[in-house]
């Protein structure tokens, strides 16, 4: 897909257009656009005290089925891997990226701005469009280090879910195991997602249309992530 050109006046238009878009939800309850909990889930994190490994593993698998901010952004890693060692080692960098950010944010109290840090997380799917499309190389004649760029974005998306974490006030009682089966239910939601997404790519991908639908694929890929960003930052200065 690097053969594909993405033009800057395109990606400008794109974000024109998604802004105007912001003007039309930005009567939408913000748990349209946001990748926090219910409020059953909310107030069961709020009340909850004790060890409850279960509860928990199910609370972060929940969580990462129906993150679709997170799930846009491994579509879009894995949207031209073919080889399994490759999804591996990507899903991994991501894993461990935001694994050691929810529970270094959590455990040492570092609170980041919800709407700033759902922004960025907004971008990473903005900036994966445009690496699958060849942008920056044929922008700024290079290409970064994908895998690096997976890691970090993946750090963004750890620091999410801390901060919604700490916005809830979870009992210390039992904190470091609740937190620590919340993950392990993160990372089993995410297999369960990514299952399901390499199955449907793997269909499409037989398509003799996929490689004319991919590069529309990865508009639409950037239009999304414009339109998360836009909202979470109308968010950060009206709010």
């Amino acid at each position: 897909m690097k053969n594909y050109f993405c033009h800057p006046r395109l990606v400008i238009r794109l974000a024109v257009v998604s802004i105007l878009m912001l003007f039309t939800i930005a009567g939408f309850p913000a748990e349209v656009f946001a990748h926090g909990v219910t409020e059953g889930d909310k107030g069961f994190i709020q009340e909850s005290s004790g060890v409850m490994i279960f509860p928990f593993i199910y609370l972060g698998a929940k969580h990462m089925v129906t993150g679709y901010d997170h799930l846009l952004f491994l579509v879009g890693v894995i949207f031209f891997l073919y080889r399994f060692k490759d999804v591996a080692l990507y899903v991994s960098l991501f894993a461990l990226g935001h694994t050691v950010t929810l529970l270094f944010g959590t455990l040492m109290q570092i609170s980041v701005n919800a709407y700033l840090i759902d922004a960025i997380i907004g971008f990473s799917i903005v900036y994966k469009a445009l690496d699958n499309l060849g942008a920056f190389q044929r922008w700024f004649g290079v290409q970064p280090d994908t895998r690096i760029a997976t890691m970090i974005f993946g750090l963004f998306h750890g620091f999410g879910l801390a901060t919604k974490i700490l916005d809830y006030q979870v009992s210390p009682d039992g904190l470091v195991t609740n937190l620590i089966a919340f993950n392990v239910g993160v990372e089993i939601g995410q297999l369960l997602a990514l299952s399901v997404i390499l199955i449907a790519m793997g269909f499409w991908r037989r398509s003799t249309r996929f490689s004319r639908q991919a590069y529309s694929a990865q508009v639409v890929l950037m239009t999304a992530g414009f339109l998360l960003t836009g909202y979470q930052l109308t968010g950060y200065f009206v709010a």
